[in-house]
């Protein structure tokens, strides 16, 4: 399938972006770049509530949602956002957790876990297991139902999300129903066909954007010995939560979340995959303006509504 028509503008306006010259970037340049302001027309929400957490030796920050509707105790769904584990937070994420929200019926914690490089791998992972935990521990503060827990998470949200659900599998909990890996990143290997054919940076996300992220993740840690990071190459998928992984067609990621996909539904998790035809990496953060992405968010948030019911 061509490429969405939507996504023209969008790409025309990341233009400058996606020409950076990645290697020579600061970081907190590319931090201002992705700055996005809170939408004064989000969608509302029964309850908002912005949080301290409170883990072992630090502190992250986190957003709860309630959507319009939920029961007194609805269940909840941790979700991690993307930015290559550099870039991004709760705002740059507020209204696909608010989707997320509205068409699953599920709570929404989205956390704000440290950033790399002032905090390298496995920093971000153990933040976001760590906060998982905690969401079960205080189920009844938030007001949901710690029982039903899933996680989610966007690019590298959704190797963290994909990360926590090992984690809890590895180290006894806590008992998860669902992961939803949107376009997630599970290797470091950067010459698959859908890299050779969508990095060059006229889609939005280029191939040394990816080196970048990566490099400031791991700093002098090799790929393969950050399993928790590279988790294409886990040897063991099996005993894991039903999985949905959503990817693009026109994403330079699309091949290693395919496969990802695949070896979770050769270890015997019930695994729902699609490949979104005409999008491009991101498309879950746009669909104000992009209407074919809106079914994308819908079939995920369908697919937790099941597994949490």
């Amino acid at each position: 399938m061509t490429l969405s028509p939507a996504l023209e503008p969008i790409l025309q306006a990341y233009a400058e972006f996606a020409d950076t010259d990645w290697s020579q970037l600061p970081v907190d340049t590319a931090r201002a770049m992705m700055n996005t302001p809170l939408a004064e027309d989000a969608l509302a929400m029964k309850r908002v509530e912005n949080l301290d957490i409170a883990l072992p030796g630090r502190t992250v920050k986190a957003r709860l949602y309630v959507p319009q509707g939920a029961p007194q105790t609805p269940a909840l769904t941790l979700f991690f956002h993307g930015g290559g584990w550099v870039l991004c937070n709760l705002d740059t994420h507020d209204a696909t957790c608010r989707e997320l929200a509205e068409e699953s019926g599920s709570a929404i914690l989205s956390i704000e876990y440290r950033l790399a490089p002032e905090a390298r791998y496995p920093a971000a992972a153990e933040d976001c297991y760590d906060a998982t935990c905690w969401a079960r521990d205080h189920a009844a503060d938030l007001g949901v139902d710690g029982t039903r827990l899933a996680v989610a998470g966007d690019s590298a949200g959704g190797n963290l999300a994909a990360a926590v659900s090992l984690m809890a599998r590895d180290r006894g909990g806590p008992a998860l129903r669902h992961q939803l890996l949107i376009y997630p990143v599970t290797d470091a290997n950067f010459s698959t066909p859908s890299y050779l054919a969508n990095g060059d940076g006229g889609y939005f996300l280029s191939t040394s954007a990816m080196r970048w992220f990566w490099s400031h993740y791991l700093g002098e840690t090799a790929p393969e010995a950050a399993p928790l990071a590279r988790i294409l190459h886990t040897a063991n998928l099996s005993s894991l939560p039903p999985a949905t992984v959503i990817t693009a067609q026109y994403d330079p990621l699309r091949d290693e979340g395919d496969a990802y996909a695949k070896r979770l539904a050769e270890a015997g998790v019930a695994t729902d995959h699609h490949v979104a035809d005409g999008m491009i990496h991101g498309f879950f953060g746009m669909t104000a303006a992009v209407p074919d992405a809106r079914p994308w968010v819908r079939l995920g948030a369908q697919n937790l509504a099941k597994a949490l019911a």
